[in-house]
C-alpha cells in the first residue's frame, strides 16, 4: 500500500515563520511520516502574505527528518479545493492507493468531502487534544468560516470536475 500524507498548508508570518497551525500540521505530518517509512508527503500551499511558499516554510520545518524523495512541494495551490486536486492527480501518478489528510479537525469535513468528489477516500490524521485544548476562540471562528467554505467548495468542486470531464 503506498501512503500518501497530504498536508494543508496555513498561514507564513513574516520572516518566513510557520504560524503554529502551520508548525502543529507540519508535526503532525512528521510523526506520521516517520511512523511509516514508506509515505510520502504532499506539502501543499503557495506563498501568501508573506515569503515563502508555505509548502517550502513546511518543507525548511521537517529538514533532514524526511528524505527528499518522499517530499512533494505544491506551491501553486491557494486553497483547499486546488490543494485536493493536485493532490488527487499526484496520488494517481504516483499509485499511491492511500491517502491520509493533514488538517484541523474544524478543516476536516471539507477536505474529506473533496476528496471523496473526486473519487478518493481520505482518511484523517488525528491531532491529540492536548494540542487543540487552548484553541477554543479560534476553532469556533474556523468553524464559522468552515460553514460558509463547505458549500462553496461543494458546487466549486463539482464544476471543476464537471469542466476537467469527469
Amino acid at each position: 500500500m503506498r501512503t500518501l500524507i497530504v498536508v494543508f498548508g496555513a498561514a507564513v508570518w513574516a520572516g518566513g515563520r510557520a504560524s503554529p497551525t502551520l508548525a502543529r500540521r507540519t508535526r503532525y505530518a512528521l510523526a506520521a511520516a516517520r511512523a511509516d517509512p514508506s509515505s510520502a508527503l504532499f506539502l501543499s500551499g503557495a506563498e501568501g502574505r508573506f515569503p515563502p511558499s508555505e509548502a517550502r516554510v513546511m518543507a525548511s520545518l521537517i529538514g533532514d527528518a524526511v528524505p527528499p524523495d518522499r517530499l512533494h512541494l505544491d506551491e501553486a495551490s491557494r486553497d483547499t479545493l486546488q490543494t485536493v486536486l493536485a493532490a488527487t492527480a499526484y496520488a494517481h501518478a504516483g499509485g499511491h492507493d492511500r491517502i491520509v489528510a493533514c488538517t484541523d479537525r474544524y478543516h476536516l469535513p471539507r477536505v474529506l468531502m473533496l476528496f471523496r468528489l473526486c473519487g478518493l477516500r481520505a482518511e484523517p490524521l488525528r491531532f491529540a487534544r492536548a494540542d487543540l485544548a487552548s484553541l477554543s476562540t479560534y476553532r469556533r471562528r474556523m468553524a464559522l468560516r468552515e460553514a460558509a467554505a463547505l458549500p462553496y467548495d461543494l458546487v466549486a468542486g463539482l464544476w471543476a470536475l464537471r469542466r476537467a470531464g469527469r
